[in-house]
């Protein structure tokens, strides 16, 4: 018997059929933060918890990023969880050209000049340990220093080319 979810051909892996694919599968937002000679930052939803001992995460990069440059000499960066209502501030960071730390965006300078975003679920502060070429990307790995979370509530997710909340489920 054939699953109608499953039925038709398999297709070849094109960037088309990658993005299709990927629309499907719902991430968590994630603003990563960085200060070179001003502070930087961009929403990334490609954020993964790679190790718990030590504490690592990986995020990617493209390398025509505006942050690129910042982030290929940084030391350190911030790992942000956006809660549900932070749709804006997802999205000024994913803006290109957008003035990111403008003053409609909480932040504070925090260790080592970090900027640090004001109201999130969680946040770290890394030191990043490893840069390794993906194509056009980066995947940078960086070892949790510090961090906090708030409890303030759901995760502001991406699914299907725009942001969401999750919504409880009946029980």
């Amino acid at each position: 018997m054939t699953h109608p979810a499953t039925a038709g051909p398999e297709e070849p892996a094109t960037a088309e059929l990658l993005r299709s694919v990927f629309r499907q599968h719902a991430a968590g937002v994630a603003v990563i933060t960085a200060f070179g000679d001003k502070p930087v930052g961009f929403t990334a939803t490609s954020l993964n918890s790679v190790s718990l001992d030590p504490p690592l995460v990986s995020f990617g990069i493209g390398t025509s990023n505006s942050c690129w440059p910042v982030i290929a000499q940084a030391e350190y960066v911030a790992v942000h969880l956006l809660a549900a209502d932070q749709r804006e501030l997802g999205a000024t960071f994913a803006r290109s050209g957008a003035d990111r730390f403008a003053a409609s965006t909480a932040w504070h300078p925090g260790p080592n000049g970090v900027p640090l975003l004001d109201g999130v679920l969680g946040r770290l502060v890394c030191r990043i340990v490893a840069r390794m070429p993906a194509a056009g990307h980066r995947i940078v790995v960086a070892e949790a220093l510090t961090g906090r979370t708030s409890g303030r509530g759901g995760p502001l997710l991406y699914h299907d080319g725009g942001f969401h909340h999750l919504a409880p489920l009946l029980r």
